[in-house]
């Protein structure tokens, strides 16, 4: 009987330090682009590593969704693009002029806009699209908000060619079946709908010219030229050039300063098992996010780096 009783009190006491773990939510994206896996990979770190804490990853609609969410504290971290984060602190256009509570932790990795079309399709430059079906990625997402820069950068509006606001694996569905001519991604290559995509479907993407790639620079300057290798996708045999943007892990100013400290410290830590998850985390170093981040670090970050003596950029600090 005692032998119970132990046993129903160790349950409940297991059951009482559960309840007190706090739960932290991760703003990503669609499940077909690269935020939800490491997202969901990072959850698994935090709820591994942080004692008290558990954390779990949600789909979104990305970017610019993501910046409100963090801002109005309904997620703890989020993932997003350096020019909707540099906007949400800034309080730009994209805002309504609203500076947003939000800083970063750390650049992850650079995401590369890709524009994918059929093999057989006659859209063979940026120009092309004018007159065709075209998805410019999920309503509020990074992907719609570089697609726009890119395309108005360069003389197109959506006027030009019918919009479809679809996320990635809707996009990859509907030019695999026929359903629109063409599609954007910005996301950490290669990614896992236009992989699928290319194993039922011949594809190519759309290379950008080098006028082009300066003026969605002159338009956007978060920008920067980005090649695509060869070989990242099934038949695609030439290496094609594009635009590249930092991803930002972003928090509230709300956030702990030593749980911004030991997240911080666990990412890079432990990164190689972000790597095993997704090869974009390949680029998430120290060196990286110091010279990427468009916005000040949150104080426990800043402790983490200089802990090791990293070199600081003073915009960084608040």
């Amino acid at each position: 009987m005692r032998k119970l009783s132990l046993a129903l009190c160790a349950t409940a006491a297991l059951g009482f330090s559960a309840a007190q773990a706090e739960s932290l939510s991760i703003a990503t994206g669609g499940t077909g682009g690269t935020y939800y896996p490491l997202g969901g990979g990072l959850a698994e770190l935090i709820t591994n590593n942080i004692d008290g804490y558990d954390a779990v990853a949600e789909v979104t609609g990305a970017s610019v969704e993501n910046m409100g969410l963090v801002h109005r504290e309904d997620s703890d971290l989020a993932i997003a693009l350096a020019d909707t984060v540099y906007q949400a602190y800034n309080g730009g256009d994209r805002f309504n002029g609203n500076k947003l509570d939000v800083v970063a932790l750390a650049s992850l990795y650079p995401n590369a806009v890709q524009i994918v079309t059929l093999a057989d399709s006659d859209i063979n430059s940026l120009a092309d699209l004018r007159g065709k079906r075209v998805s410019v990625g999920a309503p509020g997402s990074g992907t719609e908000v570089n697609a726009n820069a890119i395309l108005e950068g360069n003389g197109i509006s959506y006027d030009d060619f019918t919009a479809l606001r679809l996320n990635f694996n809707e996009t990859a569905d509907a030019i695999r079946d026929g359903d629109i001519d063409a599609g954007f991604w910005s996301v950490g290559p290669p990614t896992s709908s236009i992989l699928s995509l290319a194993t039922t479907r011949d594809i190519k993407l759309l290379s950008l010219s080098e006028d082009e790639i300066a003026n969605a620079l002159e338009l956007e300057p978060v920008f920067a030229p980005y090649t695509l290798r060869a070989g990242l996708y099934e038949g695609m045999d030439e290496p094609v050039q594009s635009v590249g943007i930092p991803n930002v892990l972003t928090v509230n100013t709300a956030m702990s300063d030593d749980l911004a400290y030991q997240i911080t410290k666990l990412l890079f830590e432990e990164v190689e098992y972000l790597q095993d998850i997704h090869p974009a985390a390949n680029d998430t170093t120290v060196e990286f996010a110091l010279t990427s981040t468009p916005i000040p670090l949150h104080p426990g970050a800043i402790r983490y780096y200089e802990e090791i003596g990293a070199d600081i950029p003073a915009r960084l600090r608040q």
